[in-house]
Order: structure tokens, then sequence, then C-alpha cells
């Protein structure tokens, strides 16, 4: 049993998660979530036909409209709070809000639809943000490869690039664990330069 001197070590963080529309992201909150994640799903209506592209994801029937909010105990003492975007530009005024405090950020990927996330990388290079990117592997299907994939992004070759399904509970805690490692080795490698 832990005494309250032990969770006085509990470190917390902040993980943004973004894409493009219809890409996972509300499926990654929620697969990887310990608490009911809070959610802010509308229902898509004609309004956004010819503004959002769901040929590629003709099931889609929601769409978040401000963030999704989960939780995860990575162990004992690093708890991860887990924002996730909305991924339509016309929700991007918010972006700014969602990512102050973040430590880092995974742009996750549709291969289908590279050109989505484009944006969303050049968002977190601009604000010098960590971030690696997930291909999410729709249907378990890997479509391209990590360096084909990297190249087609045009990102430094220090950028984790790496395959996820956004169901998987497990996968998905793998790109968290991962960005949470590239993000202490940015930081221990800042730390040396300066010393």
């Amino acid at each position: 049993m832990n005494s309250p001197a032990d969770t006085s070590r509990v470190t917390s963080a902040k993980i943004v998660i973004a894409g493009g529309f219809g890409v996972g992201k509300t499926t990654l909150v929620g697969s990887v979530s310990e608490i009911t994640p809070l959610t802010t799903e509308a229902i898509m209506t004609s309004a956004s036909e010819g503004v959002d592209d769901n040929n590629l994801v003709p099931d889609k029937a929601t769409t978040t409209v401000a963030m999704d909010f989960g939780r995860i105990t990575i162990d004992q003492d690093l708890i991860l709070y887990l924002f996730g975007t909305p991924g339509q530009t016309r929700f991007w005024f918010m972006w700014d809000e969602l990512v102050r405090g973040a430590i880092g950020a995974i742009v996750l990927v549709d291969t289908r639809r590279l050109a989505d996330c484009f944006s969303v990388i050049d968002f977190f290079e601009h604000r010098k943000l960590p971030y690696l990117v997930a291909v999410n592997c729709f249907d378990g299907k890997q479509l391209h490869e990590i360096n084909d994939i990297r190249d087609a992004l045009q990102i430094s070759h220090d950028v984790p690039v790496m395959y996820t399904d956004a169901r998987n509970r497990e996968s998905t805690k793998q790109v968290l664990i991962k960005l949470v490692e590239y993000v202490l080795s940015m930081r221990r490698t800042r730390t040396v330069g300066v010393h």
C-alpha cells in the first residue's frame, strides 16, 4: 500500500494526440484511457458535406468538435493526461490552448490520406513540441514501410515513426511509452549540451 509520502513522487504529464479527420484519435484515447474518456463528439450533419471528406471512413457518423480527454497510469509514478484534438482545420483555433503545457504529441497518421498530417506536423515543429508519428494500421494492415512513410513526410530521422492499432490498448500504450522516452532523451541531450 502506498503511503502519502509515496504519492508525492508521482509525476503527471500532458500528451496531445493529433491528426487528420477520421484518423482514429478518439479511438486511441478511448482504447488506452483507464477512466471513461471525455469526448466532445457531435453528429455529422449536412453542414459538413463538402467540408469533411469521409470517403475513406464512410461509416463515420460523429466528429470531435472540441477535444477528447483520457488518463493512463504508465507506472506507479507516472500518469499521462491525454488530449485528443479535433481533426478538421475549422477547429484548429483551439489547438494552441490544447497544446499549452504538453510535453509532446502523437501525430496519428492514415497512410491512405498522408497529406492530412502535413499541417499537423508543421504545427508541432513550428512550436518546437516533440512529437512522434504513429501510423494507424486500419484492419491490421501495414500498407507502407516506416522509412517510406518517413521520406514521404519529410521528417527528421530523429523523429520516431511506428505502427499502431488505435483500437488496441497495448499497442497505443507502447506509442505513449515511446513518446515519453523520446521526450526524455531530447531533454537529456539539451541538458548535456548546455553544460
